[in-house]
This record gives structure tokens, C-alpha cells and sequence, in this order.
């Protein structure tokens, strides 16, 4: 082990690193810091303080920290578009929001099938467009992350609006709490998380690959199992390594499912991001109450 902060648990986890480079508290202050969002053009990271219900904004050039929104719907996972506009799953709002280039805020889906989303909560943009998201129940289980409220859809699923007409399509209907969600490099596949063990010690606490099979999802395999706690919000870098939140830190899954090491942080992590302009090379870590980050010798890919 090269730094208190790494456990080398394959011997491909030493490229992904440098030993001299150390875990770095960023902003701390939070209830429930999630979703982190970057946006290259400006430098910056927008990440949900969900209790607080507000959206944060750091600063990468002076390391400043600003609250961008507030109220902001008690917005979870948040992701960028390819025109390089924030997408919010609001747990309170119970919607996927967009905000455009003039600020305003603008629904882009609140219903299936005629019924409210339970908490829309992490979601992922396709390069067609395409809006994928998962919506469990957390944010109306409790006032906590939302507002208390009863499911009016007895399922929490995996949904698609389509970029062209907007429709809404339950892809994955199979989860107990699908959670994070991300495509593989070449979109061939769809990683969701599901945290169902948060509600029984008979539900899953995974990572499931799906096909993709054009607008939706074919045959799945159980890709991993969290060995501490639960993963929740994840990416993958530009090797197709997926960096998972979890329960003692940050997880770092090769391709073939392998546990490599980990980025150990003091605080239960919820999501990450690649920032740090066009270099891509910083983590951005959201646990609890605080954000983190670390610079790597491996990089996110350019669109995310």
C-alpha cells in the first residue's frame, strides 16, 4: 500500500495511481451530498445537498464553494447533456428536470403512465440523446430527501425519454431500488446498482450489466457485489474501469468484474464525477457531509 488512502487489491490497481497524491476535503457541511456534475467549459462541479435541499457549485480555478440553487427539489443524481445542460432527478419535484443555457428550469418528465415517478434519483444521457434514469422510493419513504408520499406506481424501475418525441418507457421493470446507473464506452451495455438490500437481507446490494439492445435492455448478469455496504452513484473511466461508491470509499472495478483497490475516504460515498478541465484526471468524491477529491494517473472519458 503506496498511501494511507489506496488498498492495492490487484496489482493493476498501481497504474491508476500515484502514491504521493492524497485524498483531498474539498467542502464539508452537508446532510447528503450526491449527484456531482462537472461542466469543462467552466471548471466547475455542481453536486445535491438532498436534505438541504440545494445544489452546491465548486469552483475548480479558486476552490471556492457557492450555492448554485436553493430550493432545488431535493434533487439527487445529476449528469450533463451533450449540449452541456444540467439534468437533475429531483426527489422532491418527483421529476428528471433540465436546466437551459438561460436558466430556466424546465420538466422533462414526471409520469408514467399517467402516475408520479416515486424519486427519480440518478440518470445517464445516451449520444443519441436519450435520457436514462432510475426511480426507487427513497425520496417519499420519509421527509428526509423529499416529501413523504405513497408510491403511485408499485414498482421502482428503470426508465428512457426518448430525445425526439419525449416519451417515457420502463426499460428495466426487475429491481428492487435500482440506484446509479452508467453505459459502458460503446453504450453496448447499461450498469445499473441496486441498493434493495437497504430494505431486506434478501435483496440485492450489486451492480447488474445489461444488453443494450436499441431502446431498451436484453439478458443481464450480476456484474458485482459490494463487499462493503452498498455502491451507489458510479463512472467509468476511459479503460472502461468502473469507480464506484461504497460503504469505505471509492471501488475501482476492471472490466471483467475484478475488485482492483480502492480509494478508502473517512465517510460513506454516494456518487463521483471526473473533473479538472480537459485533462479529466481528478475524481470528485461526494461522501456524507463533504466533498472530496483525488488526482489520478488515469482519465475520464471526454462525454460521461
Amino acid at each position: 500500500m503506496a498511501n494511507a488512502c489506496y488498498e492495492v487489491l490487484d496489482p493493476r490497481f498501481n497504474a491508476t495511481f500515484n502514491g504521493n497524491a492524497h485524498l483531498d476535503k474539498l467542502f464539508t457541511g452537508c446532510r447528503w451530498a450526491e449527484g456531482p456534475a462537472y461542466f469543462a467549459a467552466g471548471r466547475y462541479l455542481v453536486w445535491s445537498d438532498i436534505p438541504n435541499n440545494r445544489q452546491l457549485r465548486y469552483d475548480e480555478t479558486d476552490g471556492q464553494v457557492s450555492v448554485f440553487r436553493q430550493p432545488a427539489g431535493n434533487s439527487n443524481g445529476n449528469t450533463v447533456d451533450r449540449q452541456g445542460r444540467l439534468v437533475s432527478c429531483e426527489h422532491g419535484g418527483r421529476r428528471v428536470s433540465r436546466t437551459e443555457h438561460d436558466g430556466r428550469v424546465i420538466t422533462l418528465a414526471d409520469k408514467w403512465q399517467g402516475k408520479r415517478f416515486n424519486s427519480p434519483n440518478d440518470a445517464v444521457v445516451k449520444s443519441d440523446g436519450s435520457i436514462w434514469f432510475t426511480d426507487p422510493a427513497y425520496g417519499i419513504e420519509s421527509d428526509y430527501e423529499g416529501d413523504k408520499s405513497p408510491m403511485e406506481i408499485d414498482r421502482c424501475n428503470v426508465y428512457r425519454i426518448d430525445p425526439e418525441t419525449g416519451a417515457v418507457d420502463a426499460v428495466i421493470t426487475d429491481m428492487i431500488r435500482p440506484n446509479g446507473i452508467a453505459f459502458s464506452l460503446d453504450e453496448s451495455k447499461l450498469y445499473v446498482a441496486d441498493t434493495g438490500r437497504t430494505h431486506g437481507a434478501q435483496h440485492p446490494k450489486h451492480i447488474r450489466e445489461f444488453e443494450v439492445t436499441g431502446k431498451g435492455v436484453g439478458k443481464s448478469r450480476e456484474f458485482a457485489d459490494c463487499t462493503a455496504g452498498l455502491f451507489d452513484g458510479f463512472r467509468l473511466d476511459s479503460d472502461g474501469r468502473i469507480w464506484t461508491s461504497a460503504g469505505d470509499g471509492v471501488h475501482c472495478y476492471d472490466p471483467d468484474g475484478t475488485l482492483l483497490g480502492k480509494v478508502l475516504v473517512p465517510e460513506v460515498v454516494a456518487n463521483v464525477a471526473w473533473g479538472g478541465g480537459t485533462k479529466r484526471n481528478i475524481l470528485y468524491i461526494c461522501g456524507t457531509t463533504s466533498l472530496y477529491s483525488v488526482w489520478l494517473t488515469v482519465n475520464g472519458p471526454k462525454l460521461v
